[in-house]
């Protein structure tokens, strides 16, 4: 599995948010394994628009979509509390 770069805009969200190292340690677990545990990986509701995420931390997620079924874009990197 591959993640595309991030654009620009999820770029500076992680330089803002110091999730940098996180997020570099949740991709390169999607990239070996899309559901290693500590991802908790899963389809959002509603389940037939194919948006799914992962983990960074226990606050923020990854929210992303397959481009193909080797390549998935991150679209939103979120709070999840919010």
């Amino acid at each position: 599995m591959r993640i595309k770069p991030l654009r620009g805009d999820l770029e500076n969200y992680l330089g803002v948010h110091t999730l940098s190292k996180k997020y570099e340690k949740a991709k390169a677990l999607f990239e070996n394994n899309p559901f290693h545990p500590s991802l908790n990986t899963e389809i959002l509701e509603p389940k037939e628009r194919l948006i799914y995420s992962f983990r960074l931390d226990k606050k923020y997620r990854a929210i992303f979509i397959y481009v193909d079924v080797e390549t998935v874009e991150i679209i939103a990197l979120t709070n999840h509390y919010k």
